[in-house]
C-alpha cells in the first residue's frame, strides 16, 4: 500500500488529485497539509511515505526554499513538484535541487497518475516538450543551495523580510520576536551563507531567485 502527501494550499485542488490517485493507485493512504510549517509536521509524523507532491507556491514555503530544505532533511523521500508554472528557469532549478519530477496543474489526471509510476519505479520524469530544454545548474548554484539549506525556516523567513529592505525593527513586528532575537538571527545567517553584510546575504537570496515568503495560513 503506497502513502502519499500532498500539500497544497487549495482545497479543491488537494480533493481533486486525491480522487485522482485513489482511482488509479489500489489503497492508496492520501495524507495531506496545507502550508510549510505543517507539511514539516507530516514528514516527521509519518516516516513511510512514498513520495511527496509538493506545491512550490504554497505558504510559508518560500518557494525553491522548502524544496531545498525538505530534500536535505528527507534524502530519500521521492518529491515531485507541482505548479502552476512552467517557467523553463524554475523546472531546471526544481530538478537540479533534488526533485524527481515537475508536473504541471494542467496535466491530465492520466499523465499525472503515469509520472507518478514512473517516478515511484526510481526514475525522475518531466513533460517531453520540457524534457530537452532544461539545463543543469552550475557548481556555483548548488553550492548556494547548500548554503540555504543550512538555514532554519525561521533563519530563511529573516534572509527574506532582508530581501525585501526591512528595517529590523520591522522583522522583529513582523515575526512577533525581539530585535535582540532577529540581530542573532542575522549573525546566524551571515555565518552560514559565510558573508559579512546584509548587502552580501541579499545577493545570495537574490541569485537563487527565491520569492518573498508568505505567512503561513
Amino acid at each position: 500500500m503506497n502513502q502519499f502527501l500532498i500539500a497544497d494550499d487549495h482545497p479543491l485542488f488537494r480533493e481533486a488529485l486525491k480522487g485522482a490517485l485513489q482511482n488509479q493507485f489500489e489503497g492508496l493512504e492520501v495524507i495531506e497539509s496545507e502550508n510549510f510549517e505543517q507539511t514539516l509536521q507530516r514528514l516527521s509524523q509519518y516516516d513511510d511515505l512514498d513520495l511527496l507532491l509538493l506545491d512550490l507556491h504554497m505558504p510559508g514555503n518560500g518557494d525553491l526554499y522548502g524544496l531545498i530544505r525538505i530534500r536535505e532533511d528527507h534524502p530519500a523521500l521521492p518529491i515531485v513538484v507541482v505548479s502552476g508554472s512552467e517557467d523553463l528557469n524554475v523546472i531546471s532549478k526544481v530538478m537540479g535541487y533534488g526533485a524527481m519530477g515537475f508536473i504541471p496543474k494542467a496535466s491530465s489526471s492520466q499523465d499525472i497518475v503515469s509520472a507518478l509510476q514512473q517516478v515511484l519505479e526510481g526514475e525522475s520524469w518531466l513533460p517531453v516538450d520540457i524534457k530537452e530544454q532544461i539545463q543543469d545548474l552550475d557548481g556555483e548554484d548548488r553550492e548556494l543551495a547548500q548554503q540555504i539549506a543550512s538555514l532554519t525556516p525561521q533563519q530563511y523567513k529573516v534572509l527574506q523580510y532582508l530581501h525585501e529592505g526591512l528595517l529590523n525593527k520591522q522583522i522583529a513586528y513582523e515575526l512577533n520576536i525581539s530585535e535582540a532575537t532577529v540581530k542573532a538571527h542575522i549573525t546566524a545567517i551571515f555565518r552560514k551563507l559565510g558573508v559579512y553584510n546584509r548587502t552580501q546575504a541579499v545577493l545570495i537570496a537574490s541569485k537563487l531567485q527565491l520569492e518573498p515568503i508568505e505567512a503561513a495560513k
